[in-house]
């Protein structure tokens, strides 16, 4: 068959089909779509539109008029794209440069379609186009463009379109940037990538930026129940891995107690998870007690009794973070009140998470180990009646010995802290000490000196103080205490806590918040106890408060012998700074 005949063929069939089809219905549908195409031509710029052929095609077929078509499309043309690039050129030619250029095109699109942007639009892309889009795999690629997604599937997060695109990002590989979208938890693939990609980064970023993806992390683990109770369930099966168990345990436990500071009642949860159910008298007491969030002796007894028997339950029970807060807090707190007869059993339990060791071996207990358990008594013993008896630094000066020997212990060091925080947070503390350095605060140089992991702690205490308004100080009194809390945050520097205190002074120097003399008065400690080699961390933090002239001009000589003008020659020498 040629080519002719079977075009004839084709038309013989079409012209049957329209014999089949009413006049009246033909020409009612022609001038419907001739109608519906005229609309389309008459709006702004409609030929830059990517549909423009189609509706052409439409037209023509329905019988519409060329010349219609041209007078629409030309009378409705203002050329708004062409007349932003021609923006865009002359600022180039006024100097501006190509990147403030394409910021400046990006941000008013991103203005823009966040202003006029239609979900139910936006999901009609795939009904019409029937497959995806290429332009939205283009888009995808460049981090304007994602942002711009994110921002989109925060306020609509039952846009299809959006969901599929946030998948599309994921499986690119870009699934470290939307930790923070609650689309994500919709979707168990992409929000199962999202948690491998945060826990590999929790693992193994450092202490200082750790704590900001911890916060991403949480939040976006605690979006809802589900996404709790998956994201929690997988953890505590890689918990319990020899290798590295320990650190997605401590990470399963940060989560709940963000879960529990946003109001949310996760404790049926954590007690499914742990094991508790095999010992309900022991989960009926937890359960009580961190739902309320408060203790009561009743539940104590119940627990002291099942911990001091032959055989008790296992002490990862007891290890969860919100029930030892709870013990911690009614021990250390200044004027908790608790009955005597109950007192030791709080303090056991306390002493008993804190210091038993188990070697389980495949699932069963083999070893319990209370070697340690007596000494760690004691030692919360002692220093919880200190704290409750004693009131000034006068009456504290006989117990330094007792508290400096248990603080050795970490759960009394963690309990001191807690006992400073609320002594020296009382707003009349400052006025009536005498001392220039408190010993309230020199237990805090102890605490520094024999717990690392308490650094952070710490430090956040210093930082409040250091902040809080003391109006009804002189302003010389108030310079000498700010002085005395620059030294404990000098002693933290030299037991390892260096990019934390640096960075945190480098902010009072950059938001001008903090009288230059001050940081003119850290700079002077820290170069009295530092010497090379340095990290390029350190280096790219400190040099640049260093070589400031208002800073550091008065402590230089013309010789360039003194300590600032050594470390920054040596910096120079030995280092390359990064903008």
């Amino acid at each position: 068959m040629t080519m002719e005949e079977d075009y004839e063929d084709e038309q013989n069939w079409d012209d049957e089909m329209d014999q089949d089809v009413p006049l009246e219905d033909q020409e009612l549908n022609t001038s419907f779509t001739q109608d519906e195409c005229v609309e389309r031509f008459s709006c702004p710029d409609y030929i830059m539109e990517p549909g423009i052929f189609v509706q052409l095609k439409r037209f023509f077929q329905a019988g519409g008029s060329p010349d219609q078509v041209i007078e629409l499309l030309s009378e409705n043309y203002t050329g708004v794209a062409q007349m932003a690039n021609l923006l865009a050129e002359w600022l180039l030619q006024a100097g501006v440069s190509i990147q403030e250029v394409q910021q400046m095109v990006e941000n008013h699109l991103k203005d823009l379609v966040i202003k006029h942007f239609d979900p139910k639009k936006a999901d009609s892309i795939f009904t019409d186009e029937g497959e995806t889009p290429s332009w939205l795999t283009e888009i995808i690629e460049h981090s304007t463009w994602r942002s711009l997604i994110y921002r989109l599937a925060e306020d609509y997060p039952d846009c299809l379109m959006l969901n599929f695109t946030i998948k599309l990002i994921s499986d690119a590989g870009f699934q470290g940037e939307i930790t923070s979208i609650s689309t994500a938890a919709q979707q168990i693939e992409v929000f199962s990538r999202i948690l491998k990609t945060s826990v590999m980064t929790i693992l193994s970023t450092s202490n200082d930026l750790k704590e900001r993806h911890l916060n991403e992390f949480t939040k976006m683990v605690c979006h809802g129940q589900h996404t709790f109770l998956y994201s929690h369930a997988l953890l505590h099966v890689l918990s319990q891995e020899t290798k590295g168990g320990s650190n997605i345990r401590r990470l399963a436990q940060e989560i709940s107690v963000h879960a529990k500071d946003q109001g949310h009642n996760v404790t049926p949860i954590i007690m499914a998870l742990n094991g508790a159910a095999a010992y309900p008298r022991a989960c009926q007491a937890f359960t009580s007690m961190l739902s309320r969030n408060a203790l009561n002796p009743a539940d104590i007894t119940v627990l002291y009794k099942m911990y001091m028997a032959d055989d008790p339950p296992p002490v990862d029970l007891l290890r969860n973070p919100l029930f030892l807060n709870l013990l911690v807090e009614s021990l250390f707190k200044p004027g908790a009140k608790l009955n005597p007869e109950h007192k030791p059993k709080y303090i056991f339990l306390l002493a008993y998470a804190a210091s038993v060791h188990e070697i389980h071996k495949k699932g069963v207990r083999k070893q319990l180990n209370k070697d340690e358990l007596k000494a760690t008594l004691q030692a919360i013993e002692k220093v919880h009646t200190i704290c409750n008896e004693c009131k000034g630094s006068s009456e504290l000066v006989a117990e330094v010995g007792t508290l400096y020997q248990c603080i050795r212990f970490p759960v009394v060091a963690i309990g001191v802290v807690r006992w400073v925080d609320y002594v020296v947070s009382d707003s009349s503390y400052f006025k009536l000490t005498t001392e220039h350095t408190p010993l309230h605060l020199a237990l805090l140089d102890e605490v520094a000196t024999c717990h690392t992991t308490l650094h952070q702690k710490v430090l956040d205490l210093l930082i409040r103080l250091f902040e809080s308004p003391q109006d009804e100080l002189d302003v010389l009194v108030q310079l000498e205490r700010r002085k005395m809390l620059l030294d404990r945050t000098v002693l933290l520097f030299s037991r390892g806590c260096v990019v934390p205190v640096v960075n945190y002074i480098k902010s009072c120097w950059q938001k001008q918040n903090t009288d230059v003399s001050l940081i003119r008065y850290f700079i002077t400690e820290v170069l009295d106890v530092i010497a090379p080699p340095y990290t390029s961390e350190f280096v790219q933090l400190f040099l640049p408060m260093v070589e400031n002239e208002e800073i550091t001009g008065g402590m230089r000589n013309e010789s360039d012998n003194d300590p600032v003008s050594e470390f920054i020659v040596h910096c120079k020498a030995n280092y390359i700074m990064v903008n």
